[in-house]
């Protein structure tokens, strides 16, 4: 099997780190981004020119379009770019500043866009690729307390769907990851947390409890199942990482389909005089 070269964003812990060590592991080469490349030092120790410890916020358009020059220089080509930079915000729709609100966007959306937009030409001249979103299961569903990250995670899943019926002639696959609850810090220090109202304490118990209730999966596990979607020969648009994601969507598409029978008669008279239904 040829290496391949990846670009990484978010690689200073978490998926990211998992997944720029496994890849480095098999013999790839690998741009790993971070806000801070001293936490990949002991990376760049053990496998030298393999690997590219590159600073970057992804906020930060002009860095990022130098990042992946950088990388494009230093390796030749990009093979894989995973978008994997981001954080949950924790706070009910009322509760969240705009600040924390722009801010969200900025990093889970805007920063996926900026690095998906700066490797497209490379890997159109390449005519080959995989773009690589780290959505969620909170990319297709969405709970109380997360409507923001729920927001980010929605609009990454709209514009990959799209991106990916775009570059899909040019030989460039898109895949959307969508993880279950995993044992990272994503909910933890990376976490940032609006302002309390009083009034949501209810709809945070009842997600603490879910979240209390439900079982971590182990990041490390998820190496091989990450390098089965690189090398896949068809990738997919979308797959769960863990094993709640299936029977949860699965659920929620039942509801969703039984609420718009339910009103189709109300949808069909927003159609007016000019019906697309035919018989």
């Amino acid at each position: 099997m040829t290496s391949k070269v990846w670009f990484i964003t978010g690689s200073s812990k978490g998926f990211g780190r998992v997944w720029a060590e496994a890849a480095l592991a098999r013999g790839d080469s690998v741009a790993a981004t971070a806000r801070d490349t001293g936490t990949l030092a002991d990376l760049v120790e053990k496998y030298g020119d393999k690997i590219a410890a590159i600073k970057l916020d992804v906020t930060d358009k002009k860095a990022v379009d130098a990042a992946v020059a950088e990388a494009h220089k230093r390796f030749g080509r990009l093979d894989v770019v995973i978008n994997n930079a981001g954080y949950g915000h924790f706070g009910a729709i009322e509760e969240v500043s705009e600040q924390e609100a722009r801010d969200q966007i900025e990093t889970n959306v805007f920063g996926a866009l900026w690095v998906t937009q700066a490797a497209l030409p490379i890997m159109r001249a390449q005519r080959s690729g995989h773009i690589i979103q780290i959505s969620s299961i909170g990319g297709v569903n969405a709970f109380a307390s997360l409507g923001l990250y729920h927001a980010s995670k929605w609009a990454l899943e709209a514009f990959s769907q799209s991106l990916g019926i775009e570059v899909a002639e040019f030989g460039i696959h898109v895949t959307l990851v969508e993880p279950g609850g995993f044992s990272t810090d994503w909910a933890g220090p990376s976490a940032k947390v609006s302002k309390a109202i009083e009034a949501y304490a209810p709809a945070r118990a009842k997600m603490a409890e879910r979240r209390a209730n439900s079982v971590a999966g182990d990041p490390e596990a998820t190496r091989p199942a990450m390098l089965a979607i690189v090398d896949a020969a068809e990738p997919p648009l979308r797959v769960f990482f863990g094993d709640g994601g299936l029977p949860m969507i699965k659920q929620e598409f039942a509801n969703r389909i039984a609420t718009w029978e339910k009103w189709d008669d109300v949808s069909i008279m927003a159609q007016g005089a000019k019906k697309n239904r035919k018989g």
